[in-house]
C-alpha cells in the first residue's frame, strides 16, 4: 500500500503539466476534489462499516494532513525544489527518530543505511540548489516532512483510527486554508477534469494508502518506500509529454532504486527485540 501511495503521489506532475494556474490554485481545486471524493466514500458506507475511532488522535491526524499539504506549497514558493525535496529526503530518519523516541521502536541498521542512501541518490536527482534558498521555506519544508513522519506515529499507534475521516477532514481544511491565496476564476473543463484527477488520485488516494499501509511496517520503512514518489514522478512526465530527465536524475534515480532493492530483497523480517511496545507489536512493526 505504500508503494502504491508512491506511484499515486507520483502522478501528480502528469496532472499539473495539463493545468496553467498556479501553486494554491492547484492545491485549493485538488484539496476541495479529493475532500468531495473521500466525503462521498464516507457517505456510502454502510451503518456497519462506520470506520473507527477518532477522538484527539483524529484531530491531531487531520491536522497534520492539512499542515503537511500547506507547509509543501507554501515552501515550494520560498525556496527551491531542490532544497524542499533534499529535505523530503530526511523522511526515513525522521520517521524512524520519532518512532524510536515515542513508541520505542527500534532503529534498524537497514534503514538508516538505505534512507543515507536515498538521500545522496536524491540529492545527486536535484543537484547542487542553485538561488538564495530563503531559511522560511526550508523551515516549513521540515514541517512538511515532520508532519509526515507524525502522521506515521498517529496512525501506529491507533490501530483503529478512521483514516478515511481523517483525510476527508484534512483535505477539506487545506481548501480552507489555500482559498484566500487562489484565483476566483473557475478553470476550464480540462484543467478541472486534470485537478479531479490530481485531488483523487494524487492525494486522496494517495494519504489513504500511505495511512493505511504505514501503520502496519515500521515507520522508517514506510518514509523510505515513500521515497519512490521522487524517482517516479519525472518518468511519467518523461514518457508522457518527452521531457527527458538530466544524467544526474538518471544517476540519482538509479541510486535510490538500488537502495530500497537492497533494503526489500530479503523475503523474511528480522524479528523485533521482545522488549518492543506491545503498541508496535499489535501493529506488526516488526523490522526488515
Amino acid at each position: 500500500m505504500v508503494v502504491l501511495s508512491a506511484v499515486c503521489w507520483s502522478s501528480a506532475g502528469l496532472f499539473v503539466r495539463l493545468t496553467d494556474l498556479d501553486a494554491w490554485t492547484i492545491v485549493g481545486w485538488r484539496s476541495l476534489f479529493a475532500g468531495l471524493a473521500l466525503a462521498t466514500v464516507l457517505a456510502l458506507r454502510g451503518r456497519g462499516e462506520r470506520g473507527g475511532t477518532f477522538g484527539a488522535a483524529g484531530w491531531g491526524a487531520t491536522l497534520l494532513v492539512s499542515t503537511a499539504t500547506v507547509a509543501y506549497i507554501a515552501a515550494l514558493t520560498l525556496t527551491t525544489v531542490a532544497n524542499v525535496l533534499l529535505i523530503y529526503a530526511c523522511l526515513p530518519l525522521v520517521a524512524a527518530g520519532l518512532a524510536r523516541l515515542i513508541l520505542g521502536e527500534p532503529l534498524s541498521p537497514r534503514v538508516l543505511a538505505a534512507g543515507a542512501c536515498c538521500l545522496a541518490g536524491v540529492a545527486i536527482v536535484v543537484g547542487v540548489p542553485t538561488g538564495s534558498g530563503h531559511f522560511l521555506g526550508s523551515v516549513l519544508a521540515l514541517l512538511m516532512t515532520s508532519a509526515f513522519g507524525g502522521l506515521l506515529i498517529i496512525v501506529k499507534s491507533h490501530p483503529g483510527l478512521d483514516v478515511v475521516k481523517v483525510n476527508t477532514l484534512g483535505c477539506l481544511l487545506c481548501a480552507v486554508a489555500a482559498l484566500p491565496f487562489m484565483s476566483r476564476q473557475v478553470p476550464d473543463p480540462k484543467a478541472l477534469s486534470s485537478l479531479a484527477l490530481l485531488g483523487i488520485v494524487a492525494m486522496a488516494l494517495a494519504f489513504l494508502l500511505f495511512l493505511e499501509g504505514g501503520r502496519r511496517i515500521p515507520a522508517g520503512e514506510a518514509g523510505l518506500i515513500s521515497l519512490l514518489d521522487v524517482v517516479l514522478g519525472p518518468l511519467w512526465v518523461w514518457l508522457a509529454f518527452g521531457e527527458a530527465p538530466g544524467s544526474g536524475a538518471l544517476a540519482g534515480g538509479a541510486l535510490i532504486i538500488a537502495a530500497l532493492a537492497w533494503y526489500l530483497r530479503r523475503p523474511q523480517r528480522d524479528q523485533a527485540p521482545a522488549g518492543q511496545s506491545a503498541a508496535v507489536a499489535g501493529c506488526g512493526g516488526t523490522e526488515r
